[in-house]
């Protein structure tokens, strides 16, 4: 009996599930879904005040000075996946149409998301600090570095526009929130630190929140209507293996440049993500006048792949013994 359950997906795997199928059947629409993308921010927002109240400030400087990790994450982000494009398109692109190809490789291109790799580093006990910094990092540097890695490998890309509001948003979600939990340190420090499950169930819950806002969106936006079946399941497994091969040579550059067990986790999640909420509107700018739908799908379809595959490893990280120096952080 305790064999049959190592085989069963936990808790939180089947919670996931249950987000995919409500989104599929039921999407948030219109009203509802400003609604729940309110809820989303608001839980992001939470997750990252509290974060900011329990982390010390030389845990911090620690993850903001980490030159070597936060150099091999924009390597992974920026240079490996626009290689990994190129490199497998011989192989993956009669799977899918052309149209859908440039897209892989618009969203090859994309800078890491922010809320979601830092909530899987988080639950994964990854360096969360390092995470902060480099997700926020690339998702500012991305708004310069993706429309010229366009031009460069995608022949269809027109000249763009840059829009400055993702900056601002990401300032006022992710960074103000945190620099808030950092002044109420000093009060609510100790509280936060006790409430260990309480981070856990913020942590989850955004996730599930992500995943059902962003799969409510795919699915509204036409993910099941507009492509022919043939062309969707081409397109999966070109995500599964593109996603496949970031991840294990992540895996493989944290075992080479001797990273630790925190840093290997944080390298993982915020390397081979892509943000999806930087990629729609790049889109819009960058292929006006084309098929934007075929260019975004793609996007779509690999951010719900991130985000399944990425939260059972973080799951399964997450159960792993802590080590002296996490149980002295954590005591």
């Amino acid at each position: 009996m305790k064999r049959l359950s190592r085989l069963l997906p936990d808790r939180f795997i089947l919670f996931l599930l249950s987000a995919v199928a409500l989104a599929s059947f039921f999407p948030a629409q219109g009203q509802a879904l400003v609604v729940v993308q309110w809820i989303t921010n608001l839980a992001v927002a939470l997750l990252f005040f509290l974060h900011g109240a329990r982390l010390s400030r030389e845990a911090i400087v620690a993850g903001a000075t980490h030159w070597r990790l936060h150099t091999t994450i924009f390597t992974v982000t920026f240079v490996l996946f626009p290689m990994l494009g190129l490199a497998f398109k011989p192989l993956l692109q009669p799977l899918v149409t052309p149209e859908l190809y440039t897209g892989v490789m618009f969203l090859c291109c994309l800078p890491a998301t922010v809320q979601s790799a830092i909530a899987l580093t988080s639950m994964a006990r990854g360096n969360i600090p390092a995470a902060v910094c480099s997700a926020s990092a690339s998702s500012l540097i991305g708004i310069f570095i993706t429309p010229l890695l366009v031009g460069l490998v995608v022949a269809q890309a027109a000249e763009a526009h840059i829009s400055f509001d993702a900056v601002g948003k990401i300032m006022l979600q992710l960074l103000l929130p945190f620099v808030l939990g950092q002044i109420a340190r000093r009060w609510i420090g100790a509280w936060v630190q006790r409430k260990k499950a309480m981070l856990k169930f913020v942590d989850q819950g955004s996730i599930l929140l992500v995943v059902y806002v962003a799969f409510s969106e795919a699915v509204t936006g036409g993910l099941w209507r507009d492509t022919p079946i043939p062309a969707i399941l081409g397109l999966v497994v070109v995500c599964v293996v593109i996603l496949a091969a970031a991840l294990l040579i992540s895996v493989l550059l944290g075992k080479l440049f001797k990273f630790n067990t925190a840093d290997r986790i944080t390298l993982l999640f915020c390397g081979s993500k892509k943000s999806l909420a930087s990629g729609v509107p790049m889109a819009q700018v960058l292929f006006a006048g084309s098929a934007v739908g075929a260019v975004v799908l793609p996007l779509m379809l690999f951010h719900q792949i991130q985000l399944m595959v990425c939260s059972v490893l973080a799951s399964r990280y997450a159960k792993r013994p802590m080590d002296p120096a996490e149980e002295l952080e954590h005591a």
